[in-house]
């Protein structure tokens, strides 16, 4: 992947860090001679695409639909809140037995994953990963939709303290997306769209449960009953269901908007104890504003895991796919949407020295939203 520019200004100066690294193809996408690339790289850093037209990517209309699809896909949130000062080794004898069968499919996650000590030693986190997705063009009915069309590619920048104190950049075909969230609000910005604070309590970033995190998923799952078994690629595994609560979901609610449920499954290896499926379902009512024909959307993400390694005696997974499916109902309206995207963890490392509040900073839209006591933006 591409971590430096050139400077063409000075021949004796440094070259410059990019903010996001990117992978060689994205790089070789945005120009035919080299001196242009590294023109449009530049100009990509001051948050600026080299291109006009991207009503093809992903099979999108607009800019505006590539931004909002890109942003549903590549940094999605989690309803649920997740407190890593939880025991994990809980007792099981006064739990049902769903309830004591997850906990102890949990600790064997734990196990596998490096153990409570390993756990216990880190304190912050930071990922450089590359994606590459593929969408399908909305499509009536409720048959299957298969993505298809360019493969655009991308890279992204994650930094963690703690699963409420993350930050996000995400650059996918020349667009850049950042997302972020200070222990108190989590919010999404772009070049071309206005800066979103998420509504409700601070969220964490669905990305770390995609086997990159295995102290948010344990304690995510500590909560979670044992619905049965699967076999998910000749892997026989257990099945742990999690739903969030009406409390937690009215909280992330708009006046114009309802989340009717939320729902994760995680699949968890009875061979090797990893998870090595995380799924996801999220119903949202869009409530209309004349007359009683109300929208639904639903988007049902699943990523499957692999490749887990051993980094600094945690297990961490550095490859996988996610499937996100897009389904809007209700009226006249039933459509279909499918997007893919397959990432691998290019570097990833934990107890950053010198990584401080300042990396956790709204931009100044958000932080005057705060300041003035202003109620957050619609759910997302």
């Amino acid at each position: 992947m591409r971590k430096l520019c050139p400077n063409y200004d000075r021949e004796d100066g440094l070259d410059t860090v990019l903010e996001v690294p990117i992978p060689e193809e994205m790089f070789n996408k945005m120009g035919s001679t080299a001196p242009l690339r590294w023109h449009n790289l530049r100009a990509l850093m001051k948050a600026q695409s080299h291109s006009s037209d991207r009503s093809s990517y992903l099979q999108a209309k607009s800019n505006n639909e590539f931004m909002a699809l890109l942003k549903l896909v590549g940094s999605p949130l989690i309803s649920f809140q997740v407190q890593l000062d939880n025991p994990l080794g809980r007792p099981i004898k006064d739990a049902s037995i769903e309830a004591s069968t997850a906990k102890y499919i949990v600790q064997q996650y734990v196990a596998a994953t490096g153990g409570p000590a390993a756990f216990t030693m880190v304190n912050s986190m930071y990922a450089v990963g590359e994606v590459k997705m593929l969408g399908s063009e909305m499509q009536q009915g409720d048959e299957s939709v298969h993505a298809r069309g360019n493969c655009e590619a991308g890279g992204f920048l994650l930094w963690q303290k703690n699963p409420d104190l993350w930050s996000l950049e995400l650059v996918v075909a020349g667009f850049k997306i950042s997302a972020g969230s200070n222990g108190k609000v989590a919010w999404n910005q772009s070049s071309s769209q206005p800066n979103l604070a998420n509504r409700g309590p601070p969220r964490p970033l669905r990305r770390f449960f995609q086997g990159l995190d295995p102290r948010c998923i344990a304690n995510l799952f500590l909560d979670a009953v044992c619905i049965g078994e699967d076999t998910i690629e000749n892997e026989a595994c257990f099945v742990l269901k999690i739903e969030a609560g009406s409390n937690t979901l009215k909280a992330q609610c708009s006046p114009n908007t309802e989340i009717v449920h939320h729902t994760v499954w995680g699949y968890f290896s009875q061979r090797t104890g990893l998870l090595i499926k995380f799924e996801d379902t999220k119903l949202v009512r869009m409530k209309s504003i004349r007359g009683n024909d109300n929208v639904f959307w639903e988007t049902s993400m699943a990523s499957m895991i692999e490749d887990y390694r051993y980094v600094d005696s945690l297990n961490i997974a550095h490859s996988g796919k996610t499937i996100t499916t897009l389904h809007r109902y209700g009226g006249s309206h039933n459509h279909k949407r499918k997007i893919e995207e397959t990432w691998q963890i290019e570097d990833v490392d934990f107890n950053i020295c010198g990584l401080s509040m300042e990396t956790f900073l709204p931009p100044a839209e958000v932080r005057k939203e705060q300041d003035g006591g202003e109620q957050p933006m619609p759910a997302s």
